[in-house]
C-alpha cells in the first residue's frame, strides 16, 4: 500500500487569508459544515444525467447512492454536471462529441478541489468520454455505470435493440405492419437503463469491468434492480479508500489490463466500437496499442456470451447467470490475472469465488457458442491502415466473398438510391459507403450495417459484404466491414472506388483488395477533389481539422497524452 499523501483539495481549502476565505465560504452556502474543509477526501462525482440522454436518465438517483457512500467512508462528495450524449437523439452522431466531453471532463476535474472522481455513464459515449478525460487528469477514479434496461417483451417474445434492425426490414417489404411497428416500441424500451443487449453501452460497461475501473458485477447489474444502488454506494466507499492509498489510473491501466479487456470483448461478442474508444484511452493513459492488438482471431478466443445480438439471450440474463466475474473464471488461464483493480486486489480475485448459473447464457471456454469470435483485422490496398469484421455477427458463407462493388459517395446518395428497383445490385455485389468517417461525415456514424436493398430483401437476401468508413451499432449485425483507414475524405482508397469495380474480402487471410493496379489507384487520387471542412467555426471545425483516423482511436491529435492534474495558474 502506498503512503497517504497530502489531499489534492486542501491546495483550495486548506489555505489561510483571502484565497482560503473564498474557497470556503462560498461551498458554505451550501450549508456545509467547517468541519468538512479539514483533511477530508473530497470526491467529484461526474454525472452524465441529461432526459436527453434516456440511458442515463436515472443518475441523479445514481448519484445520491454514491454519495452516501462517500460519507460513510468520511468524504465529501461533490457532484456536478458534464456534457451528456445521448446516442438515439444526438444529431449528426454522438461520436463527433466524444471527444468535447472528454475535454469537459477533464477540464472540470482538473480546475476543481478534487482528490479522486466517481464516473457515472452508461450511454455508448459517455463511457469512454469520460475515462478519457480522467485518464488525462491521473486521480483516483471508479466507473459505475447506469446498467441495462430489463429485458423487452413484444407478443410473447422476449426482444431488444437488435431486433430494431430485423423489425425495420420486415417493415420495409411489409412482413409487419406499421401498427405493429409502433406497438413494439413500447414493449422493448420498458425500463431506465442503456440497451438490453451486448450492443456499445453494454461492452462499455464489460470493458471498464475487465479493464479493473470498477467493482465486480457493475457491467451487468439491470439497472431496475436495487443491487445497481448498492454497488454504487459500495463505490463511494471505496473511492475515498483509493485516494487515501493513493491509487490512481496509470497504476490499474497498464498494457496487461488493456490485454485483458480485448480478451474479455471477444469472448462476450464485444461490439467493433471497442476498438476505437480503447485505443484513444490507451493514447490518453499512455499505452501502445495498434489495430492489430484487436486481431482476436489469432488468438483463437471463443464466443462465449449468448448475447444478442451474436447470440440468444439478453444482459439482464448475463447478469442472472453471472456476469462478468463467471465469463472472467473461464478465461482464467489466459487472463493476466494479477492485474490490479480499484480493489487494490489482483483481477483474478473478482472473479475467483464466481459461479456460472446458466450455460445457456454463459459457456466453458472448452465448449463455446461460437469458436469463430471476437474482432478480425482485414488490411489491403483498400484498408492500408486496417478495417475492422465482427466475426461472430458475420455470415460464414461470405467470410471469403469476391463481388463488384455498388458505391455510395456520402450518406445521402445511400438513403437516395438503396430502395431503387433500378440499383444494379444482386446477391454477390458489395454495397460500399464513403464519406462517413472521422473527417468526412464528421464524426464517424453507425451507418456502415447499410440496409440490404429492398429488392434484395424481396428475394429473400438477408446479407451482403457491406464496406465503410463508418462504424456500426454495437447492437447491428451482418458482414459488414468497418473503420476503414485511410478515410475516404482523407485521400484514402476508398475514395477511389467506382461502381463495378471487382473488391475481395478474405477473413481468414485478414484481407481486403480491390481489383485495381497501383498506378491506376494513384491515376484515380489525383483526380479527387481537394478536401473542405463542412464549416470554418466551432467545435465541428476544431474537430475536421484535428480529429485522427479510426485506427488511431479517433481522438483529437492534440489530447492525446496527459496534462496531470496540476493547475496551471493560480486564482484570486
Amino acid at each position: 500500500m502506498k503512503e497517504e499523501k497530502k489531499l489534492r483539495s486542501q491546495q483550495w481549502f486548506g489555505r489561510k487569508g483571502k484565497d482560503g476565505f473564498i474557497y470556503r465560504a462560498w461551498m458554505k452556502n451550501q450549508g456545509i459544515p467547517d468541519d468538512e474543509f479539514r483533511g477530508k477526501p473530497v470526491i467529484g462525482i461526474c454525472n452524465t444525467w441529461s432526459e436527453l440522454t434516456p440511458c442515463n436518465a436515472h443518475f441523479r438517483e445514481l448519484a445520491e447512492s454514491v454519495k452516501r457512500g462517500v460519507l460513510e467512508a468520511g468524504g465529501l462528495p461533490v457532484e456536478f454536471p458534464v456534457m451528456s450524449l445521448g446516442e438515439t437523439l444526438i444529431k449528426p452522431t454522438a461520436m463527433l462529441y466524444r471527444n468535447l466531453v472528454s475535454m469537459d471532463v477533464e477540464e472540470s476535474i482538473r480546475a476543481n478541489p478534487l482528490d479522486g472522481v466517481i464516473l457515472l455513464c452508461g450511454c455508448d459515449k459517455t463511457t469512454p468520454a469520460l475515462v478519457m478525460g480522467a485518464c488525462s487528469v491521473n486521480l483516483p477514479a471508479i466507473v459505475v455505470s447506469g446498467g441495462p434496461m430489463l429485458t423487452g417483451k413484444y407478443r410473447g417474445r422476449d426482444i431488444g435493440t437488435a431486433d430494431v434492425w430485423r423489425f425495420s426490414e420486415a417493415n420495409r417489404i411489409n412482413k409487419m405492419s406499421d401498427e405493429e411497428f409502433y406497438a413494439a416500441e413500447a414493449c422493448m424500451a420498458r425500463s431506465r437503463g442503456h440497451c438490453a443487449v451486448m450492443g456499445t453501452a453494454s461492452s462499455m460497461a464489460c470493458m471498464v469491468e475487465s479493464l479493473g475501473l470498477s467493482l465486480p458485477e457493475n457491467a451487468a447489474i439491470p439497472a431496475a434492480d436495487s443491487r445497481r444502488k448498492v454497488l454504487a454506494q459500495l463505490s463511494g466507499r471505496r473511492i475515498v479508500e483509493m485516494v487515501r492509498e493513493d491509487l490512481k489510473l496509470s497504476d490499474i491501466l497498464t498494457t496487461q489490463a488493456f490485454e485483458n479487456a480485448i480478451t474479455v470483448n471477444a469472448a462476450i461478442g464485444g461490439s467493433t466500437n471497442f476498438i476505437i474508444h480503447l485505443l484513444a484511452i490507451a493514447a490518453r493513459i499512455g499505452v501502445q496499442l495498434s489495430m492489430d492488438d484487436f486481431n482476436t482471431s489469432i488468438k483463437e478466443i471463443p464466443l462465449m456470451a449468448n448475447l444478442q445480438p451474436s447470440g440468444d439471450h439478453f444482459m439482464e440474463d448475463f447478469f442472472y447467470a453471472g456476469g462478468i466475474p463467471a465469463l472472467m473464471k473461464e478465461l482464467d488461464g489466459v487472463l493476466h490475472r494479477g492485474a490490479i483493480t480499484v480493489t487494490g486486489k489482483p483481477l483474478s480475485a473478482s472473479y475467483e469465488n464466481a459461479e456460472c448459473f446458466n450455460r445457456n447464457v454463459i459457456s466453458t471456454i472448452g465448449e463455446p457458442f461460437n469458436k469463430a469470435a471476437g474482432i478480425v483485422i482485414v488490411k489491403g490496398n483498400l484498408s492500408e491502415n486496417g478495417a475492422v469484421l465482427k466475426v461472430s455477427a458475420a455470415s460464414p458463407a461470405l467470410m471469403q466473398h469476391t463481388g463488384k462493388a455498388v458505391v455510395f459517395e456520402n450518406i445521402e446518395d445511400y438513403k437516395a438510391r438503396i430502395d431503387d428497383p433500378a440499383l444494379p445490385a444482386d446477391k454477390d455485389s458489395i454495397l460500399v459507403l464513403k464519406n462517413v468517417g472521422p473527417k468526412g461525415y464528421p464524426g464517424m456514424p453507425e451507418v456502415g450495417n447499410m440496409a440490404i436493398p429492398k429488392k434484395l430483401l424481396e428475394q429473400g437476401i438477408t446479407d451482403m459484404v457491406r464496406i465503410s468508413d463508418g462504424r456500426m451499432s454495437g447492437t447491428g449485425f451482418g458482414t459488414v466491414v468497418l473503420h476503414v483507414s485511410p478515410e475516404a475524405a482523407v485521400g484514402g482508397t476508398l475514395a477511389i472506388v467506382q461502381n463495378g469495380d471487382v473488391i475481395r474480402l478474405d477473413v481468414p487471410a485478414g484481407v481486403l483488395h480491390i481489383e485495381l493496379t497501383d498506378a491506376e489507384i494513384a491515376e484515380r487520387k489525383k483526380r479527387l477533389p481537394a478536401w473542405k471542412n463542412l464549416t470554418d467555426r466551432g467545435y465541428t471545425y476544431l474537430y475536421q481539422t484535428h480529429v485522427e483516423q479510426a485506427h488511431l482511436g479517433a481522438d483529437l491529435d492534440f489530447l492525446k497524452g496527459a496534462s496531470g492534474s496540476e493547475v496551471l495558474r493560480d486564482s484570486h
